[in-house]
């Protein structure tokens, strides 16, 4: 008996739903007898995809290998339906076709009406190292034999492409009705509408054509002189026929026609370089309609190509964005250094380039020059050593009316028309590009193929859609930017790692939980802990060999990383408020629940890092009650606040609690919807978003209308474009009104109007404070919340000798910091101790220091800008010169850095925020609140270190002189009129820069935008 690995318990169930498919059954068992392993990926022929061909193809690489071990030398058949061929790259075939590998895939398909599914061997031998057959069992049962042994015997990689007739013709006799399609089978071949042929790549004759039509018809096509006009004439001539071989002659006709035309397109190669995937984006998309026309096409990175190899191509298109200050992207820039090193001649080289770039991210005048510079300077180059430029450089602006898009389109068909393919006419919409929804619905619940590489010992990195479901598990795959260019240019590999990211839900954990953690991080990462502004552990650095063992070590903790990350409800945050114990434990006890009650109930992550099996069969389905199979729209955030402190910036969360409470009693909570962070530079339509208070609800009904905000995300976020489907676009887009209302039916009981409170603060209350039970609290500054050991202050075992003594637990901030909380008075001396010896002191830092957040950026985040963490504090340094000459050391000033613009330090609701653009180079922002309630203002654009200095040091100063009694530096930049107030998010653009700049001292509500 065969071997089977699918979904489907017995090999004969595969053929089950179509009889003319054990036709196929039968030449497999015939043939191959127990050297037969078959990797099932069809359920209900033709058209149900049930298995995924990549999770197939990494059974097959695991079963390969225990083989090899045992001497085995099986035959491999991975079996597909219709829908593989529909959808090529979301079906993973292409995937395997590129990989190369000893094995054998067999595709039954329908050749239904509309579509061209047979064409998929013509897409197989591009590859040009395939063998390629089609077949048709049910009319000839014999040819079908000899390539099923053809295949096997071929050396790498064989595709079969079987046909199975339909027999749905309405009669109610099935032997007549298989008949009658056995009969349809045979016209279909005889006729060319299914041509039997093989493509042996090895073969002084590679291509055989086994239909005697088609044979006739490619030697008229040969012998013609202007075989395509002749073509074209006869098939425009032709009538449509009724019978089936009339209409396959058509359809024939057609394909020849098209076929000719892609015969004629060059070879192409494309080239790119993108640092945050946009390039690679349009660089996919013309490769993709260069694929549609019938060229052979090749697409990778600049820098994955060699430069010395470059006179050897014809055509070469170059899709380049601009990093920095006209700098190349990092996957490009050995490619641009080898091009001026060593320049070869391109003599006969014909290229097109399209350039990409923001013409208002430098906005001085003098830094015009660094608009798409790259692409510029690269088709500038290219034309002086000698390449013809295909077509004129094209341009891709971010602030064009569709961005990039809007130069692409003018673009493109000047290359089709430059190749000469441009009469070929091609429907784009019927190529699909893979949207993170179709990766989550096809990883059947976030499993992907991430087992297959994790197992796989030669892999150091995943796959991009398996990259994108790690993070559901908590996990971020990275690469060391410090070293990234200089391996380049070794011809290295990039230093991959991983981040993983711990759920601390409310930021209490128990002092054995932290001494896990500290022993991971020594073990498994890079020896130090970070805390993270939304209360949860990050370790850096973990390398494969050693994820999955850290993530079984966070498991015997008791603790989790599922949904750290991801496309779903994260790490439920919650104010530690120490001075009210009683109530932060109620509270507390409320951030676990709901933690628990919108975690993804997906068996996966237990599957993958627990070693937990997976239940076989069809008896059970997994289902996620609250997510589905496509999860969230994007990422969906929640916190609860206690009043008066702020401290986990409720505004700024999709999904926020201020808790209420009365007579010494939690009552209730306001509930707060729309906030968010994230936006893209110079993206007008990207914002910033402080939640709106959308009602009161009662403790016991609080985790319904949780539930019902982020189902109502769910069903009504844009799912279109990623840039816009945070909660806080769905709500601008209808309303909070209709929100509401569309929460109150779901929840199925009537919100109440909010409650009054009033915050104070968003910041931590550092060193002691007592509890209302007697037990004291210590909080403890953690700059950038980075845990570790340096030569004069050794935190890192300060706190590792804390746990081990401490009978409390341990509240991690949303601000980076740590509560050593419940401390017993006689037990005050013992922590002092120990944080004395390790010269662990917060006393002397200034009121700026104890409120600054920064991002971990450089050198493991792959959407950072600019420094971050790793710079703060030295500037927090030299801005704390000007305060102490301004008399303003210890007053309370909030300051927040982040590498990128996605606000993962919640830059946009502080007083000052830095936001980094390039490296060294950094948007000021100021006028945010206090108490975290008002966004921002952008004051100034891409300032260096000199120029933020000599910009803050004069406010600073006025600050000094003119502050009113008890009034923050936020409040008072807009007071004076230095910054607009930003009262909603969709004012975040508008009335931007400083306003003393503008004559007579008026409040102009200018919006910096593109001239569209």
């Amino acid at each position: 008996q065969p071997r089977v690995t699918g979904l489907l318990s017995t090999f004969t169930s595969i053929m089950a739903s179509n009889t003319h498919a054990t036709s196929y059954l039968n030449i497999l068992q015939q043939s191959f007898g127990n050297r037969l392993v078959v990797f099932n990926g069809t359920q209900h022929l033709p058209n149900q995809l049930s298995g995924n061909a990549e999770t197939l193809f990494g059974q097959y690489l695991a079963a390969r290998r225990r083989d090899q071990a045992s001497g085995e030398q099986p035959s491999y058949w991975i079996i597909g339906g219709d829908a593989w061929v529909e959808d090529l790259q979301a079906s993973g075939l292409h995937n395997i076709l590129k990989a190369q590998h000893n094995v054998n895939l067999l595709i039954l398909v329908h050749d239904t009406e509309g579509t061209s599914k047979k064409d998929v061997g013509l897409y197989a031998m591009n590859y040009e190292t395939s063998f390629v057959a089609g077949i048709s069992a049910s009319a000839f049962y014999q040819h079908a034999m000899n390539e099923f042994a053809a295949a096997d015997k071929f050396e790498g990689t064989s595709l079969l492409v079987g046909f199975l007739p339909s027999s749905a013709d309405g009669s109610d006799n099935e032997q007549e009705s298989s008949l009658k399609a056995v009969e349809q089978a045979k016209k279909a071949v005889e006729s060319g509408r299914w041509p039997l042929y093989s493509y042996n790549p090895t073969a002084d004759q590679p291509l055989r054509i086994d239909s005697s039509v088609i044979k006739q018809k490619l030697q008229e096509f040969i012998d013609r002189s202007n075989t395509k006009s002749l073509l074209i004439a006869e098939a425009e001539k032709k009538k449509i026929a009724t019978t089936v071989e009339a209409e396959m002659e058509q359809r024939l006709l057609k394909s020849m026609k098209e076929l000719e035309g892609g015969l004629n397109g060059p070879p192409l190669l494309v080239l790119f370089g993108s640092d945050n995937g946009n390039a690679k984006k349009f660089a996919d998309k013309v490769a993709n309609g260069a694929k549609a026309r019938g060229m052979t096409v090749r697409c990778m990175p600049c820098d994955d190509y060699p430069v010395s190899d470059l006179p050897t191509e014809s055509h070469v298109l170059f899709v380049i964005s601009t990093a920095g200050q006209g700098e190349f992207p990092m996957n490009s820039r050995q490619f641009w250094k080898a091009l001026n090193a060593s320049p070869p001649p391109l003599e006969g080289f014909n290229y097109g380039v399209f350039a990409m770039g923001d013409r208002h991210y430098w906005p001085r005048p003098e830094e015009k020059v660094y608009f798409a510079k790259s692409g510029k300077d690269l088709d500038a180059k290219l034309t002086q050593i000698g390449g013809t430029r295909l077509i004129e450089l094209g341009i891709g602006d971010d602030q064009d009316v569709d961005g990039p898009e809007t130069g692409y389109t003018v673009w493109e068909p000047k290359v089709w028309e430059a190749l000469g393919v441009a009469h070929i006419q091609v429907d784009m919409s019927q190529i699909k590009t893979l949207t993170d929804d179709d990766n989550k619905v096809m990883s059947n619940y976030l499993r992907g193929t991430i087992g297959m590489t994790l197992a796989d010992e030669e892999a150091n990195c995943f796959s991009e859609r398996d990259g994108k479901l790690l993070k559901f598990h908590g996990i971020y795959q990275q690469d060391d930017r410090d070293v990234r260019e200089e391996r380049l240019a070794q011809g290295l590999d990039k230093a991959f790692s991983f981040m993983i990211r711990v759920r601390v839900p409310g930021g209490v954990c128990t002092p054995e939980q932290w001494l896990a953690m500290d022993s991971l991080a020594d073990s498994h990462a890079n020896g130090t802990l970070k805390l993270t502004t939304r209360q949860a552990f990050q370790f850096h650095a973990v390398v494969k060999e050693k994820l999955k063992d850290t993530m079984q070590g966070i498991n015997r903790a008791c603790m989790d990383t599922l949904a750290a990350c991801g496309d779903v409800n994260r790490n439920v945050m919650c104010s530690v408020t120490p001075n009210l114990t009683h109530i932060h434990k109620e509270v507390a006890d409320f951030a676990a629940k709901l933690s628990e009650h919108l975690t993804p109930r997906t068996a996966a992550y237990h599957e993958i890092w627990m070693d937990k099996k997976q239940i076989a069969g069809d008896a059970v389905q997994e289902v996620e009650p609250l997510y589905g199979p496509s999860y969230l729209p994007r990422k969906f955030k929640a916190a609860i606040a206690v009043p008066p402190h702020n401290d986990p910036d409720v505004f700024c969360h999709c999904l926020g609690y201020i808790a209420i409470v009365e007579n010494d009693k939690l009552v209730g909570f306001n509930v707060t919807v729309g906030g968010g962070m994230g936006m893209t530079h110079n993206m007008p339509k990207t914002y910033p978003r402080t939640a709106d208070v959308m009602c009161f609800c009662t403790v016991e009904q609080a985790i319904k209308v949780g539930e019902c905000v982020m189902t109502t995300q769910r069903d009504y976020g844009d799912r279109t474009n990623r840039k816009h489907a945070r909660l806080k676009y769905t709500i601008d887009d209808r309303g909070i009104e209709w929100f509401r209302n569309e929460v109150q039916s779901r929840c199925g009981f009537e919100l109440q109007d909010a409650r009054p409170f009033k915050f104070t603060t968003n910041g931590d209350r550092y060193g002691w404070t007592p509890s209302v039970d007697g037990l004291w609290n210590f909080t403890l500054f953690v700059q950038g919340g980075r845990v570790r050991d340096t030569a004069s202050v050794t935190m890192k075992t300060a706190l590792r000798e804390i746990a081990q003594v401490h009978k409390g637990d341990l509240r991690l901030t949303s601000n980076q910091n740590l509560v050593i909380a419940s401390v017993k008075e006689q037990d005050k001396a013992t922590i002092e101790q120990i944080l004395a010896k390790h010269g662990v002191s917060f006393k002397h830092h200034s009121g700026l220091r104890l409120n600054s957040i920064a991002c971990a950026s450089m050198p493991l985040c792959g959407l950072a800008f600019a420094e971050a963490e790793r710079y703060l504090p030295s500037l927090v340094t030299k801005i704390e010169d000007i305060l102490d000459a301004a008399g303003l050391h210890d007053d309370d000033i909030t300051i927040r850095m982040t590498g990128c613009p996605n606000g993962c330090a919640r830059p946009y609701v502080a007083e000052i925020g830095l936001v980094g653009k390039a490296p060294g180079a950094y948007n000021l922002y100021l006028g945010g609140g206090f108490t975290g309630d008002r966004l921002s203002k952008l004051f100034r654009e891409t300032l260096n270190e000199r120029q933020i200095l000599e910009v803050l040091s004069p406010i600073l100063h006025q600050y000094s002189k003119e502050k009113q009694p008890g009034e923050h530096f936020g409040d008072f930049v807009i007071r004076v009129g230095i910054v607009n107030e930003t009262k909603c998010g969709k004012e975040f653009h508008v009335g931007t820069g400083d306003l003393r700049d503008i004559e007579g001292g008026a409040q102009p509500q200018k919006e910096v935008v593109s001239e569209a």
